[in-house]
């Protein structure tokens, strides 16, 4: 497995120096709307936040031809909650965003946002890109697993008109011909879940300790299971808010070439430190060429 160098650019998410469909992949978490400053005065209102993250993602979806998958979640605040991926996805609706099928990052250790609420423990993961159809490259069993439970029975299909058609033998026309009926067979592999299951988080459990130099990082695990799924070896992925590098450490350890943006130079230096250390875990002995594809 070759390991490609990621390349880092100091610049801004809605104005990314790529050219048209020059990237395979993008899975990246904007800044999460008033939640925090980053230090760079970052404060928005719900409006500004989601005109602002439509901008980005319809950028991401003109420099990539394949699967944009932008990583955000809403709010609590006085009672009250702002429900930003919703905004969002209603907005990229409105601006002609070809939305593929939301997914759910699942944790554990998280915590509700109010003293009243259930512990929050997922966040959204809004999906699109370009064109319709099928992607250039998806491979749903990438990270599939064998089937949990045994089939239950010949599969019934429903038709439009609410009629469920159940195949079975029948003679044409009254003739003794009979139509062969295609045999169900289950599949040795399973399509892996819209709810990505990530276990617990935070501590030692986002795959580097440099991720908790970042304010908001998401888990190896995540980056992983899109990196698999939507690209394959030798593609190009990018993160227009690279943070920690997250996605640049799992695009190395995975064959894949990566490009990491971001408007901190704190930031940058911070991912050069995380892809020194993604070198020297697959330069390691434990390292093997198994784990990586």
């Amino acid at each position: 497995m070759k390991v490609h160098e990621p390349e880092l650019i100091l610049g801004d998410a809605a104005n990314i120096p790529l050219a048209d469909n020059s990237v395979d992949l993008v899975i990246t978490s904007p800044p999460y709307g008033s939640q925090r400053s980053y230090g760079i005065g970052f404060v928005m209102g719900d409006p500004e936040w989601v005109q602002w993250t439509a901008d980005c993602f319809v950028e991401c979806t003109r420099a990539c031809k394949g699967l944009v998958a932008f990583v955000v979640e809403g709010y609590t605040r006085k009672g009250t909650f702002h429900p930003l991926p919703e905004l969002l996805t209603a907005e990229l609706h409105r601006r002609g965003v070809n939305l593929r099928q939301r997914n759910i990052f699942m944790k554990h250790g998280a915590f509700g946002g109010s003293p009243d609420e259930f512990a929050r423990k997922h966040e959204i993961v809004v999906c699109g890109s370009k064109n319709a159809g099928r992607l250039p490259y998806a491979n749903p069993k990438a990270c599939g697993h064998p089937p949990k439970c045994p089939p239950g029975g010949i599969p019934s299909h429903q038709s439009r008109d609410g009629r469920v058609n159940r195949p079975r033998l029948h003679q044409a026309g009254g003739g003794s011909e009979r139509r062969k009926v295609k045999q169900y067979k289950p599949p040795q592999l399973c399509k892996a879940s819209d709810v990505i299951d990530c276990g617990a988080v935070g501590g030692g459990n986002m795959g580097s300790w440099l991720s908790g130099e970042n304010e908001a990082s998401f888990p190896e695990k995540l980056a992983d299971r899109y990196v698999r799924s939507f690209s394959r070896l030798g593609d190009t992925v990018l993160d227009p808010f690279v943070g920690s590098g997250t996605t640049l450490a799992v695009a190395m350890k995975t064959g894949r070439k990566s490009i990491g943006i971001d408007i901190r130079e704190s930031q940058i230096d911070l991912c050069k430190r995380r892809i020194e250390e993604a070198r020297s875990i697959i330069n390691g002995p434990s390292y093997t060429q198994q784990e990586a594809t």
